[in-house]
């Protein structure tokens, strides 16, 4: 059963992979132009720090940092879920309804069923050029404790951000339309995410750590090589447990799939 669900997996994967990839030129323009547009917001942070210097003591080279983790974890989330940052208008055009007379569980059908790869290879690979020449100029000494630690910290952002699109999702059944929610508490605290949160509102940290905890995508985990001063505002388990994070939202974010898709009624569309 299990080799079947990784076969039907990949099956899906090498699909979709080649449906977006069928032009081959176009299909490089476009994810250039997604690097491209991400990269301009970190060239005017850049110039903007040369006139500044730093930003709460956060030189260029450790924001960059912070952006990487970012951008990584956005190149892999969007490659699994895809089908649930867009679940609003599978419910609303009615297509979700397909997936319920299909015998495999639902929420493998929407992480498989698609995945936006010019933004993975656009986001991914802006990700992983700042994360090299950040941490090229950091000076980062990796041992194999860093290496380990920065995997399962890449893969807890992922299942944070996961986490956050599932439980979106999981309010279409309820709400229909979730976009002004999606777009407050994930594209805007994604933003924010950016920076050091220590130059924010009270309020702001307080969201960022508990409600949509941006902060153990790439703050604490950056802070794990950087120790900046105002890691001091904050408990130093929480760079610790920054990996652990995402596996725990994930599961709860699951359990409330679990619960409300019993009460899911087409949209009759």
């Amino acid at each position: 059963m299990k080799n079947d669900v990784i076969k039907l997996s990949a099956t899906y994967t090498k699909m979709i992979f080649r449906s977006w990839f069928q032009y081959k030129v176009d299909a490089i323009l476009r994810s250039l132009a997604v690097f491209m547009r991400e990269a301009t917001s970190i060239i005017v942070i850049y110039f903007t720090l040369t006139k500044f210097d730093s930003i709460n003591g956060w030189n260029i080279y450790e924001m960059l940092l912070l952006f990487s983790l970012v951008y990584m974890t956005y190149g892999i989330l969007i490659i699994f879920f895809t089908g649930l940052r867009d679940f609003g208008h599978t419910v609303r055009d009615g297509s979700f309804d397909r997936y319920i007379l299909r015998p495999r569980g639902l929420l493998f059908q929407l992480i498989f069923a698609n995945a936006d790869w010019f933004a993975a290879v656009g986001h991914g690979g802006l990700g992983i050029l700042l994360f090299v020449i950040s941490a090229a100029k950091l000076g980062v000494v990796w041992t194999p404790l860093r290496v380990l630690y920065y995997v399962f910290a890449i893969i807890g952002g992922v299942l944070i951000q996961g986490a956050i699109f599932l439980f979106l999702a999981t309010l279409n059944i309820y709400l229909l339309e979730t976009n002004m929610l999606k777009e407050v508490f994930y594209w805007n605290m994604r933003k924010f995410s950016g920076y050091p949160m220590s130059i924010f509102h009270k309020a702001i940290q307080f969201v960022m750590t508990f409600i949509v905890p941006f902060a153990f995508v790439n703050y604490f985990p950056a802070q794990f090589i950087l120790r900046k001063d105002d890691m001091a505002a904050y408990s130093e388990i929480f760079m610790y447990i920054a990996p652990f994070v995402g596996i725990v939202l994930y599961m709860l974010a699951y359990l409330f799939w679990r619960f409300s898709i019993k009460y899911y009624k087409s949209s009759g569309n």
